[in-house]
């Protein structure tokens, strides 16, 4: 394992040593006192680990291609900025607009996240893109999402009567989102709708969960006890009107 100490290190440095370590045969790297550099992973592949000990700044990964990387703190805004494939794993909270983009790979957030969560994943061929919150969401959660998958879970619970704020869905035209609790009609962006949730959603949800479960030691069965919502696009073109054909 090789550790960096990015201690009062300017970002720039940080991801030269970084991917110099990398370029040396490094595969598993530890960063020590992150605070807040920002673009750390970028457009990083093959079979790396990466370790966070602090805060990673903005765009955590952005177009990253197979990696994983382990924060073990909270993150900012940007997490998973149009990444195509690998994993991240928050061990605390994000701020606005994770998986920007994402058109692949995984990340998985124990606490909260902020606003505009998933904002236009998408999904093509194998790359299928998966977001699971653990705590709750503030509004435009998947906003113009066209593929992929959003879970949130509302572990820990929040005051107010749903785990996501207002306006979910909006311009929503291709993927699913999960509710695990309740979710009322006028949070909903227009664009979106409730549906039934069938058997093989039953799986799709154990089967990422399982995996979420493990990455932060929680019990798989207490979670899927509570019901969850389903929401899906009213229409695959919710704004062909505007267009010329």
């Amino acid at each position: 394992m090789r550790r960096i100490d990015a201690k009062g290190m300017h970002y720039e440095k940080l991801n030269k040593l970084v991917y110099q370590n990398i370029n040396a045969g490094g595969k598993n790297i530890t960063l020590n006192n992150v605070r807040g550099q920002r673009y750390i992973g970028a457009a990083l592949s093959d079979n790396i680990k990466i370790t966070i000990n602090g805060v990673p700044g903005n765009n955590l990964a952005v177009c990253m291609n197979g990696p994983t990387i382990i924060v073990n703190s909270n993150g900012q805004d940007g997490v998973g900025n149009t990444m195509n494939a690998g994993k991240i794993v928050i061990n605390g909270d994000v701020g606005d607009i994770a998986g920007h983009s994402m058109r692949g790979g995984k990340i998985y957030i124990r606490g909260n996240a902020g606003y505009r969560t998933g904002i236009h994943m998408k999904s093509y061929k194998k790359l299928y893109p998966v977001i699971i919150i653990g705590g709750n969401t503030e509004d435009f959660l998947g906003e113009y999402i066209a593929g992929g998958i959003i879970i949130v879970l509302g572990l820990g619970g929040r005051e107010k009567e749903s785990v996501v704020g207002s306006y979910v869905g909006t311009g929503m035209h291709g993927g699913t989102i999960y509710i695990r609790g309740k979710v009322n009609k006028y949070q909903l962006g227009k664009e979106a709708m409730l549906d039934e949730l069938n058997k093989e959603d039953i799986c799709i949800l154990r089967r990422y969960l399982s995996e979420y479960c493990r990455a932060f030691s929680l019990e798989l069965g207490k979670i899927l006890k509570e019901n969850f919502v389903k929401l899906i696009p009213q229409t695959s073109r919710p704004y062909k009107k505007i267009y010329a054909y």
